[in-house]
């Protein structure tokens, strides 16, 4: 089982702060596309990805156990 984390607008839409997926020995770019499937969290890919607080790219594996978390991008002026 692999944790993902939601924050801002993603948390705000999904309704959750954290959600459970069944990913381990997949992408995490099946993860993005399981959350807009099922949440329809359409902004993802503007977003940047970490596991286990160490960013990465769409195609790293996941492993049991690993933490995702997509954090939106930021804007200010």
């Amino acid at each position: 089982m692999v944790n993902v984390l939601l924050f801002a607008q993603f948390q705000e839409a999904a309704g959750r702060e954290t959600v459970e997926i069944e990913a381990a020995g997949q992408s995490v770019a099946h993860v993005k596309s399981v959350l807009k499937e099922n949440y329809n969290l359409q902004d993802l890919d503007q977003a940047m990805t970490s596991i286990n607080e160490e960013y990465v790219d769409m195609d790293t594996i996941l492993n049991d156990g690993d933490t995702v978390a997509f954090i939106p991008p930021v804007s200010g002026g």
